[in-house]
């Protein structure tokens, strides 16, 4: 009985292991497979793309820019080159059409980092957490792009983790393990989800991307839901779910509107009455009503989150 504790368990059993954990490999391999795109040119002379996550050519004809580096760009007072505009145009919409902090879930090399300090603090059953406000990392956000202003550069970027370890992997790590290890032990030890949930002002760039973002998780089917809870223990960020989950009742629809959800789908893959799905933001009408969250459960969410 212990082992159906572990978030995810429930599902592995009523539709299999795969199905349980079918987006986690999906995202995974997308993150490996954007670094190998960046690695396959400097280790095995395969140009397919060149450059970093700041601005790269792919095929030597597409240009992407990082629209939160340009922005940094613009606020020094620089003037970029029309190249780097198109690349952050292509970058913008794409994001605002899958939902912005698809960022941090499917390419950014940090969260590989953070997902294995959430795992091993649930192993190591690690609770005391500092708290941290989550509007935080729109301060910080704020704080890179006067930053910017003040020293005409893209200063942030020198010590920005997600720039750091992606240059690192492709140029050499150098001092970016020592950030790599800052990231871990603060999560692990300090801020359960701390850094990308609530200080990471890259997430906060891309969740301001998605405030109008059309794909959307939805809890299409939460008249069935048991209350296990797995979904909570999952998610990132598992404030955005009680609304689309329980609001029923406060004719509040099943779409998780929420611009810091990362459409990671891990909620898809641990619930297994497969309440969740990926959908349109539009279709968010009210047809059924949810059970009440237990008491106990809401407060455990509430002290968590």
């Amino acid at each position: 009985m212990a082992a159906l504790k572990r978030p995810g368990a429930e599902a592995i059993v009523a539709k299999g292991w795969f199905a349980a954990h079918k987006w986690l490999i999906v995202r995974r391999v997308s993150q490996a497979g954007v670094l190998a795109l960046f690695l396959l040119g400097p280790l095995a002379g395969v140009w397919i793309v060149k450059g970093n996550l700041n601005f790269s050519y792919t095929l030597n004809v597409l240009p992407l820019t990082d629209p939160y580096v340009l922005l940094q760009s613009l606020a020094g007072g620089a003037t970029p080159e029309g190249k780097a505009l198109i690349g952050a145009a292509i970058v913008l919409v794409f994001y605002f059409l899958v939902g912005g902090r698809v960022y941090c879930s499917w390419v950014c090399p940090v969260n590989l980092v953070t997902d294995v300090a959430h795992w091993l603090r649930r192993r190591l059953g690690i609770g005391r957490t500092v708290r941290i406000p989550r509007k935080l990392r729109y301060y910080a956000l704020a704080a890179t792009l006067a930053l910017a202003a003040a020293t005409g550069t893209v200063a942030w970027e020198l010590v920005n983790p997600v720039s750091m370890v992606h240059r690192g992997l492709i140029f050499g790590i150098g001092a970016a393990w020592a950030v790599v290890l800052a990231v871990f032990l603060f999560d692990l030890l300090f801020a359960e989800r701390g850094w990308c949930g609530h200080v990471c002002p890259v997430g906060a760039f891309y969740s301001v991307v998605a405030l109008k973002s059309p794909l959307r998780v939805t809890a299409a089917r939460r008249a069935d839901c048991n209350d296990c809870m797995d979904c909570y223990a999952v998610c990132p960020e598992m404030h955005v779910i009680k609304p689309a989950l329980k609001g029923a009742a406060r004719g509040v629809g099943p779409v998780i509107l929420s611009p810091n959800c990362t459409n990671c789908g891990r909620c898809i893959d641990v619930c297994s009455k497969d309440v969740f799905r990926f959908g349109l933001r539009y279709d968010n009408r009210v047809t059924e009503s949810a059970g009440r969250m237990p008491a106990g459960a809401v407060a455990a969410c509430s002290d968590r989150a």
